[in-house]
């Protein structure tokens, strides 16, 4: 069952989430409006080929991820390279002692999660990133202090993304109040919560760590365009 996590945007592009798909049977992208995750089938020449395909000239974009190396053909550039882990969720954690109240966030709330994103950079982020899953918030002072929710869905495993915590409210273990609760959310209906980090960022893996996850694999993340 694990198999998919190794090509995880590919498994989730061509099972629970390929109504968001471009592309077809050898590589898919999301709609770049929702989200710049884009994978192959495999590293088959064809299957890199058809990848190079979809993305198109200037300043397009596409994030690779999976374990395993990245290949790419000799159209495509790699402008960052960078190794993570993928953390799949062991023994769950009870939420944490704290009296902050979370809210469903709805589509009247974007404009402050897009901003709140595009403040603390917990991964690539769009106004419709929403869209491929929920996401919950607490707010404090009338504001949006923090916010968590789901991206990558495939068979059995839900992906928990989208992080992050206000500058002005962290230490008060909001990240870790939202992420039991949306992990707890992905347990009600039978999906194996799991996260991605970066491999240098100790810090949450440590603190994901603290959550019941795990490292399941390390993974490589390639920001690639096509080559002038």
């Amino acid at each position: 069952m694990t198999e998919g996590l190794k090509r995880a945007v590919w498994s989730a592009l061509t099972t629970r989430q390929d109504a968001f798909a471009l592309g077809g049977s050898l590589a898919r992208r999301f709609d770049p409006s929702i989200s710049p995750f884009a994978a192959a089938k495999d590293n088959s020449p064809e299957a890199l080929a058809a990848l190079a395909g979809l993305i198109g000239g200037g300043e397009d974009r596409v994030y690779l991820l999976q374990a395993g190396d990245i290949a790419l053909p000799d159209s495509l550039d790699a402008e960052t390279t960078r190794l993570g882990v993928l953390m799949t969720e062991q023994a769950p954690s009870p939420a944490p002692d704290t009296h902050a109240d979370i809210v469903a966030l709805r589509e009247d709330d974007i404009g402050e999660m897009t901003a709140l994103a595009e403040l603390t950079k917990p991964g690539p982020f769009t106004s419709r990133t929403p869209e491929l899953g929920g996401f919950w918030g607490v707010r404090l002072e009338g504001r949006l202090a923090a916010m968590a929710g789901t991206r990558l869905n495939l068979d059995g495993y839900t992906e928990i993304s989208g992080i992050c915590t206000h500058p002005e409210y962290r230490g008060r273990r909001l990240a870790t109040l939202l992420s039991t609760y949306v992990a707890a959310q992905i347990r009600a209906r039978g999906d194996t919560p799991f996260l991605h980090a970066y491999a240098g960022n100790h810090g949450a893996i440590a603190l994901y760590r603290k959550l019941g996850f795990e490292i399941w694999s390390e993974v490589n993340v390639a920001v690639v365009r096509r080559r002038n």
